[in-house]
């Protein structure tokens, strides 16, 4: 019933606030929700909003659009990241290391699709939605807490967009010894629950990095759009068409969100955020019952050594 009543009754708020000197990162900005937060950003005064892109053709499109349409030639960059490659990934990482300033950082990249294939040795949905955008998040964190010490006026966010879908799959590969490798096995993939369960998987990890960061320094939240019009989904089947065609908000209405979530303040730190509020009732049962919290204490030890494995040494900051 509250997933009806919002797609339905609530219109998030139109953005107003002012992003002035501030520096905003936007991953998936090509298209969608991505790109019209990206919009939105430099309606609002932000100095350099960045592109994060697959297709970097497709993101020097989006670039021209939004500066023609918010007339403000050059305040756009378009920078590559392939998230099915943690080697782009970290190039990513290493290049946001060296701005000036990051204030503002919104992951919104992703997909869904019931074809099994594999990227980076698991099923790729989780290398995407999962274990790289909880990469790149981590690569950030370290720029925005810098830039919260060298710039007392900066309120650093980091948002990553999830979904209420999160509560529509059960989880009991949780109890295996291995979990992502037992969802990247394709004798078990359950392809057709694969979206809402990595959805699931990038809030219990979400939760748990917010946990180990402090909010003071950066405001770390988790952004639902609800169900709207964009690219995700595309390769999911018709029946996801046909549901978006009755219910779906407009991409820009659900792009409100996510600026709502670059904007919150301390209560959203570690918070879920559904129309552009913060609302953690939100929260499945199982993220919020005792076994979600094994689960997620198991999911943040596996990915940790991936990460590790990835870059040594990457974890310490959150030491």
């Amino acid at each position: 019933m509250g997933f009806l009543y919002s797609q339905f009754l609530v219109t998030p708020s139109y953005p107003k606030q002012s992003f002035a000197d501030q520096t905003a990162i936007v991953t998936g900005a090509n298209v969608g929700l991505g790109l019209e937060a990206a919009r939105h950003l430099a309606r609002l005064g932000a100095a350099k909003v960045i592109l994060g892109v697959r297709d970097v053709a497709a993101g020097e499109d989006a670039k021209k659009s939004i500066e023609s349409s918010t007339g403000r030639p050059g305040v756009c960059e378009v920078w590559e990241v392939d998230l099915a490659s943690y080697k782009s990934v970290l190039a990513f990482g290493e290049r946001a290391a060296k701005l000036p300033r990051l204030d503002k950082a919104i992951l919104n990249a992703g997909v869904a699709t019931d074809k099994f294939q594999t990227a980076e040795g698991l099923e790729r949905t989780i290398t995407v939605n999962v274990v790289s955008t909880l990469l790149l998040g981590l690569l950030l964190l370290k720029k925005l807490k810098a830039t919260r010490r060298e710039v007392p006026s900066s309120e650093p966010k980091l948002s990553f967009v999830v979904s209420e879908v999160h509560g529509w799959v059960n989880f009991p590969e949780w109890k295996e010894d291995n979990i992502l490798a037992t969802i990247s096995d394709p004798a078990k993939a359950k392809m057709n629950e694969r979206y809402p369960l990595s959805k699931l998987l990038e809030v219990l990890l979400v939760q748990e990095l917010a946990g180990r960061t402090r909010g003071k320094e950066v405001i770390i939240n988790q952004i639902n759009p609800g169900l709207c019009h964009s690219q995700l989904g595309r390769d999911a089947g018709w029946q996801l068409w046909l549901l978006k065609a009755v219910i779906a908000r407009s991409t820009e209405v659900g792009s409100r969100t996510l600026v709502a979530g670059a904007t919150a303040g301390m209560d959203s730190h570690g918070a879920y955020m559904t129309d552009g509020c913060v609302e953690n009732t939100a929260f499945s049962p199982f993220v919020r019952s005792d076994e979600g919290y094994q689960a997620r204490q198991k999911l943040w030890k596996e990915v940790s050594d991936i990460f590790e494995g990835i870059q040594p040494g990457i974890m310490q900051d959150l030491e």
